[in-house]
């Protein structure tokens, strides 16, 4: 079944457990959490604090995004009740295998992203350890950026490779996602599509939710 991730990256913080009522509402079935730290990315969004406040608060499953430097410091920061996926970078981990079982270990799911230029054959002796891969579809460090169409050849690239070797992570794309291409990301082989701007920047946060949703399990 394919899967709705809201970014709370473009969520209004100031009333930030209401929002997230509402894609709960529309039936959203993750929380994406994009944590960024100034230095891998250009920009600091928020970390593990404004995460954990939202527990108890909802029952949506927590789908963290680690856009930092040195991420095995503190992923075990980002380790609650609530939490399904760590996703960190490929390009951030000198030893991505290391990483990704230090994440397991903790009892989570372990994901790797890789940003736009990356190549997915970076990946190629990691593929057997993951739970998910995440495909970049803007540079990261900024919501509301414009989708880069080389992502979608991508997407299709690494769904034939999970085919070929009967592998069974997911394919999450974050960045772009609108109402227009969703449909495209979700035959392209997405199996969780990251929202930001797309869904809380809308005028009915519920309503739209839904509407991603019909759409992405249309196909």
């Amino acid at each position: 079944m394919k899967k709705l991730a809201p970014s709370i990256l473009s969520a209004d913080f100031s009333k930030l457990a209401e929002e997230v009522r509402k894609i709960e509402e529309g039936g959203a079935d993750y929380i994406h959490v994009d944590v960024m730290d100034g230095h891998f990315v250009p920009n600091i969004s928020f970390g593990a604090p404004v995460m954990k406040s939202l527990l108890g608060k909802t029952n949506i499953p927590f789908d963290v995004h680690l856009m930092i430097e040195n991420p095995d410091n503190y992923v075990e920061d980002f380790v609650t009740p609530n939490t399904e996926f760590i996703t960190v970078h490929q390009e951030a981990c000198v030893h991505l295998n290391r990483t990704v079982q230090h994440i397991k270990s903790l009892g989570v799911k372990a994901g790797v992203s890789l940003n736009p230029a990356t190549s997915l054959s970076t990946l190629d002796f990691i593929l057997d350890d993951v739970d998910m891969i995440l495909i970049m579809s803007v540079n990261p460090g900024f919501g509301g950026q414009k989708f880069i169409p080389s992502a979608l050849e991508k997407i299709r690239e690494l769904a034939e490779i999970r085919k070929a070797e009967g592998l069974d992570f997911e394919i999450e794309v974050d960045g772009g996602a609108n109402l227009e291409n969703v449909q495209e990301l979700a035959s392209a082989g997405t199996d969780i599509i990251v929202a930001g701007s797309a869904v809380f920047k809308a005028p009915d946060i519920t309503e739209t939710t839904k509407q991603f949703i019909s759409k992405i399990r249309s196909v």
